[in-house]
């Protein structure tokens, strides 16, 4: 899956991807029953309305932390224990510019899972419309888990660096228990260090934090912008609170209701389509340094791929194996205003024999600075929040894998072997309480608009497609470009599109093509 970050290398690419590589189990989602509790859940179950958890009624204590202003909120560790042990969220805002036409705020959401909203917040006002910025506070938070919030914590940097850069890939039934047994013994090892609250970051918790947000700032209807991950969280929340809902935009939408193998294919897919664009936008640029035929440059790719797999690629450091070397290309896709670091990578792979950019590119992708130490625990939280929302089921078997594999392959001949290296989140001891399969409710929400893009390598718009036929009453905005989401990096249209439907309620046709 796609982790979407703060600023990226040309601070425009939000995204960055943090995978499990290949064959997730199937997402057997549990709905919840209409009073708001799910099988499996303590307590007295979760609560779906105001009052029914001391949480509501807080009043934020907002303080200024530089240019914006900070406050802290309590939600509940645990949602089917309402009123029990409460953890700390800690957000952030940049007020309306013309506070006599204030409509009210919106909320935003960058990602990840495991993006920190509050590293989104000054980035987000650096882009977003003039009418919006006037006319709402513009606020964010740390999901639970994230960042300044209460966070989990799954060890040093040497730790992470063994879990998150290794290229391990299942060939035999014996990698397939070894690969399980490693997830056992990481999680293990995140809930020693965390507590309970690594069994607790799971999306529907997170988007029933949002309800407490919604209350606590004033909104009788919470209205949200989400981009990647965030649309999913957005989604969830549209399906638990459909009477709370506002003015809603889920940007990169993810159909989160695909099973693991088809997210990964989907992206498999993407990423391969994005590469063949940058190569021939490349091809057409004398500094290209791949070899002048569009087929002849994929195979360079290729082949310099296998070379970090299979060989390893020196670095004057860490050497760049086959993990590394698709973090490093894959970061680049997410936006074309980054293909000239992808250039750079690879005129210094193939003509100076080094891997020092893409290893740079890597590390920024994982959140490591120049020293390799980890910045945040994103990469953490991401591992958590996914295996939480993939329910039980069965370990994969090695000829399962291999099947996949086949398949992957076929999808995008350059990175389906990544994607299908690894057993996904088999051994993760624990799995949410609730997890959203039927988005059906969310046709008591009002309008929602959702966003795809036709080149976006991590979002397919595909999943924009078949996630608005799901949602009864959203309506589909298409962006014709390349990248990784829309609102802020695309054009005008998509601009003035979303800021008009926020600001004057005006709802685009569905199938409205920027």
């Amino acid at each position: 899956m796609i982790q979407r970050r703060r600023a990226a290398v040309a601070a425009v690419t939000l995204g960055a991807l943090v995978a499990l590589a290949g064959c997730l189990s199937p997402l057997e989602q549990v709905t919840p029953t209409a009073s708001g509790a799910w099988p499996g859940g303590s307590g007295g179950g979760a609560s779906s309305a105001p009052g029914d958890s001391t949480v509501y009624g807080q009043s934020l204590q907002w303080s200024t932390c530089g240019e914006l202003e900070c406050a802290t909120l309590k939600v509940p560790l645990d949602w089917a224990d309402p009123n029990g042990q409460t953890i700390s969220l800690q957000l952030n805002r940049s007020k309306a510019k013309k506070p006599d036409e204030r409509l009210g705020s919106v909320l935003i959401n960058p990602g990840g899972p495991g993006g920190s909203g509050l590293d989104l917040t000054s980035y987000f006002v650096g882009f977003a419309g003039a009418s919006l910025l006037d006319h709402y506070d513009i606020v964010s938070f740390d999901p639970r888990g994230v960042g300044k919030s209460t966070p989990i914590n799954c060890g040093t940097t040497k730790e992470l660096d063994a879990y998150f850069t290794s290229q391990d890939i299942a060939e035999t039934a014996a990698d397939v228990t070894t690969l399980g047994d490693r997830n056992a013994a990481f999680a293990e090892h995140c809930r020693e260090l965390s507590g309970p609250l690594v069994e607790n970051v799971d999306t529907a918790s997170a988007a029933r934090d949002m309800d407490v947000i919604r209350e606590a700032l004033g909104d009788p209807k919470l209205n949200y912008l989400g981009f990647s991950y965030g649309t999913q969280l957005g989604a969830t929340y549209a399906t638990l609170y459909p009477q709370n809902v506002g003015r809603f935009v889920l940007d990169g939408a993810v159909d989160f209701l695909l099973s693991a193998q088809e997210l990964s294919d989907g992206q498999a897919r993407g990423f391969e389509s994005s590469l063949d664009a940058y190569i021939a936008d490349c091809l057409t640029k004398s500094t290209c340094p791949l070899p002048h035929d569009p087929d002849l440059a994929k195979r360079a790719v290729r082949d310099l791929i296998i070379k970090a797999r299979d060989e390893g690629i020196p670095t004057g450091g860490e050497t760049l194996n086959g993990t590394l070397i698709v973090y490093g290309i894959v970061v680049t896709l997410y936006s074309e205003t980054d293909w000239q670091y992808l250039t750079q990578a690879f005129d210094e792979a193939l003509n100076q024999k080094t891997g020092r950019t893409f290893l740079q590119l890597a590390s920024f992708y994982l959140g490591r600075d120049a020293n390799g130490d980890y910045q945040d625990n994103s990469t953490s939280a991401y591992t958590a929040i996914t295996c939480l929302d993939t329910p039980p089921a069965a370990p994969q078997t090695i000829d399962e894998i291999r099947a996949f594999r086949k398949t992957a392959q076929v999808a995008s001949p350059t990175f389906g072997w990544w994607f299908s290296a690894g057993v996904g989140c088999d051994g993760w001891p624990w799995h949410a309480h609730e997890v959203v399969q039927d988005l059906s409710p969310s046709a008591a929400a009002g309008p929602i608009v959702i966003i795809g893009t036709t080149g976006d390598p991590a979002t397919p718009l595909a999943w924009a497609q078949s996630l608005a036929k799901q949602m009864p009453s959203s309506t589909l905005l298409v962006y014709d470009g390349q990248g990784h989401t829309a609102y802020g990096r695309s054009n005008k249209c998509i601009l003035d599109t979303v800021d008009a439907y926020f600001v004057d309620g005006t709802v685009p046709d569905s199938g409205k093509t920027c």
